[in-house]
């Protein structure tokens, strides 16, 4: 077994500056996950070369891939720094930043384009008022709980969108996040209110015709949301919107 480990991280000190390559070394030990490892070089920002620079910037929270803060490409893959454990990884470990956002700072981006793209489709429930639980609220069978709470586990953390390639930063597309989002919010019996708006919002440009089913996103997605699955149900609602809003039934 190596008596280290190695990283290779993808620089950029400002989000109009060059981007660069520095690579470190650290002692090995059992356990490390890429974003403990981080913390390691930070306590001593050392270059394998010898020189001590500025540590790598990036963002963590959770450390229990569930806030989605950690996203990063390891390895060329976009996934959660948190849960990818050194012992599995090939070395050196490459570490860059999404590629599909503004870089801000080294492995920091601007992920802000998928919380705008949640706005343009309504991802939200208006509430008004609540239902009593004891007269009159909603029945939802099993089966629509189990693809609800699927869909829910979504953190915003940017992977799916980092692998289609349909989206990137000159493209009008929404992304894959943001259109399963609107199902979810379909799917409430309060949402269900605002569905037309959130059709239509997916009808237009950059919408839902614009994937390219590539399925990209489902094989770098951490919490397995089905989002292939959403977009197909989708097809079949704008589909029905669209003969609604023909024959104004």
């Amino acid at each position: 077994m190596a008596d280290t480990i190695r990283f290779k991280i993808r620089r950029q000190d400002r989000p109009d500056s060059t981007p660069y390559w520095q690579e470190f070394a650290m002692p090995y030990r059992a356990g490390h996950n890429v974003v403990s490892a981080l913390m390691a070089i930070r306590e001593n920002p050392i270059t394998a070369q010898g020189e001590r620079v500025v540590p790598p910037a990036w963002e963590s929270n959770c450390m229990e891939e569930q806030c989605g803060s950690c996203s990063m490409r390891i390895n060329g893959r976009a996934r959660q720094a948190c849960s990818a454990l050194v012992d599995s990884l090939s070395q050196p470990i490459v570490l860059e930043p999404l590629a599909k956002f503004p870089v801000i700072r080294d492995l920091v981006v601007d992920r802000s384009v998928m919380f705008d793209n949640l706005r343009r489709v309504k991802a939200w429930i208006d509430i008004d008022g609540s239902w009593d639980v004891h007269t009159g609220a909603p029945r939802i069978s099993p089966q629509e709980w189990d693809l609800n709470y699927a869909l829910s586990r979504c953190m915003t953390c940017g992977c799916c969108m980092d692998a289609c390639p349909m989206f990137a930063p000159d493209r009008d597309f929404l992304g894959p996040a943001p259109l399963a989002q609107v199902l979810l919010m379909n799917n409430h019996p309060t949402g269900k209110f605002s569905r037309a708006d959130r059709l239509h919002a997916i009808m237009g440009d950059g919408g839902l015709t614009d994937c390219g089913n590539s399925q990209n996103c489902i094989q770098v997605c951490p919490k397995h949301v089905p989002l292939t699955t959403a977009i197909g149900m989708l097809g079949r609602q704008t589909t029905a919107q669209i003969l609604r809003d023909i024959f104004g039934a």
